[in-house]
């Protein structure tokens, strides 16, 4: 182990393909020696071994003047012969052995010793010449042809590209495994910030284990950033509390105008608001919560019926029950500020809750002025407010938007928002339902 993390990401690619190479070059070595072993098909050997049996019994039956004459008309397209008194003796080829000993076992009359063959693979197909010496020593040279053992055929070609993608399945699986622990920090980076930091095992070359061990460092370090903000937002929120109660008490007691008392109880009222507002965001997201099993349909018809039960204009329809899996706290903020933000901007709001396939969906439709369509994105925004676009000054830090969509991201849902042709805002939650 201590041994190969000496080697780099380039190291091991190079060494890689210097194995793939040698592997490469041991399957040539081995097809090649194969094919210098050169075997006929069993028809074919029977085929040359009876032409010798034959012809060199009627050679060696006829006078030495003929044999030459005898032996042309005894050649014929495919196995030509050719009688020699005496002369140099050709040394057979040490890679036709095979070969050799198959025609031999075809044909009992020759043996080992006077049979000599010859591999000449020039042209299609290939030419097998010998020579059969015969008892007065002079030689009865031949010729023929490889019917198929040098033809090109299915079962060749898949030999032959046999070793090539057992070569490419072994550098595609060895790549795989070097690149495996990238693999890994690349699904790690999706989810840096969605929960508690999960450190990842240092594997792999010098390189990738410094990369993951920077990874692990930087997740921390936003972890704790993140908490740090959280916890400084929350703390902020809940200090201010106490400030604000205490120049309520004291603003009562001033002795004041009713009017001047009104308007300074609605400003520390919305400095309320804001700091609620600015609180459910920091703590909307909060994954550490675990999702319940809670009736949609319920929850929702509930806000309604309690907002039109303040006398405002607020209906509801559709399904009487349904149910998801979810976070309720944050989920009951999210579809709560969606009814007072219709109700607010436009006085009036439908709701109407209803399945589609695995999906939940709610749907929140006003009468009210709508928004820009090129300010749809901006909406969803910390911090953005749309006060021209609503035709009025309101109050909050536009962090309403915002928090419904972190808690309908939060349970793997989409939010979708669109103007309505007859006029009017109409905004989409999808959310997924609980299987059974």
């Amino acid at each position: 182990m201590k041994f190969s993390r000496r080697f780099g990401l380039p190291e091991r690619l190079l060494a890689i393909l210097l194995l793939v190479a040698g592997v490469d070059f041991a399957a040539n070595i081995l097809l090649f020696d194969r094919a210098s072993q050169f075997a006929l098909r069993e028809d074919d050997a029977a085929r040359v071994a009876e032409h010798l049996v034959i012809a060199s019994r009627i050679i060696e039956d006829t006078s030495p003047a003929d044999r030459a004459r005898v032996a042309r008309d005894l050649s014929t397209s495919r196995f030509s012969l050719e009688w020699q008194s005496s002369g140099h003796k050709p040394v057979g080829s040490t890679e036709l052995g095979g070969l050799r000993k198959q025609i031999v076992q075809q044909g009992s009359r020759h043996n080992h010793a006077d049979l000599r063959l010859h591999l000449h693979p020039s042209g299609s197909p290939a030419k097998i010449a010998g020579s059969v010496q015969l008892p007065d020593d002079s030689a009865l040279k031949f010729r023929t042809y490889a019917s198929s053992a040098w033809t090109l055929s299915n079962g060749r070609i898949v030999m032959l590209l046999l070793p090539s993608l057992v070569l490419v399945v072994l550098a595609w699986a060895l790549f795989r495994a070097t690149l495996a622990p990238l693999r890994t920090l690349v699904r790690a980076s999706r989810t840096v910030g969605a929960g508690s930091p999960e450190p990842i095992a240092e594997q792999g070359t010098g390189e990738v284990r410094e990369l993951i061990a920077a990874f692990n460092q930087m997740q921390q370090r936003i972890h704790q950033s993140m908490t740090d903000r959280t916890q400084s937002m929350l703390a902020i929120g809940h200090d201010l509390r106490t400030p604000l109660a205490r120049m309520q008490l004291r603003l009562e007691r001033a002795g004041l105008d009713s009017e001047t008392v009104n308007d300074m109880t609605t400003d520390l009222g919305e400095m309320r608001h804001m700091l609620e507002s600015l609180q459910a965001f920091v703590e909307t997201g909060g994954s550490r919560l675990r999702a319940e099993r809670i009736d949609v349909a319920v929850m929702t018809q509930t806000l309604v019926d309690t907002a039109a039960d303040d006398g405002r204009d607020a209906t509801f329809d559709g399904l009487e029950t349904l149910e998801i899996m979810a976070r309720p706290v944050s989920l009951r903020r999210a579809l709560s500020n969606l009814i007072e933000n219709a109700l607010h901007y436009a006085g009036n709001v439908h709701v109407t809750v209803r399945r589609d396939g695995d999906m939940a969906e709610i749907t929140f439709e006003d009468n009210g002025p709508g928004i820009p369509p090129e300010r749809m994105d901006d909406v969803l925004q910390p911090f953005v407010r749309l006060d021209t676009a609503r035709g009025r000054d309101t109050p909050g830090m536009g962090l309403g938007l915002p928090i419904v969509n972190r808690a309908i991201a939060l349970e793997n849902g989409v939010l979708q928002l669109r103007n309505r042709e007859q006029g009017g805002l109409c905004v989409t939650v999808r959310l997924p339902c609980a299987t059974s």
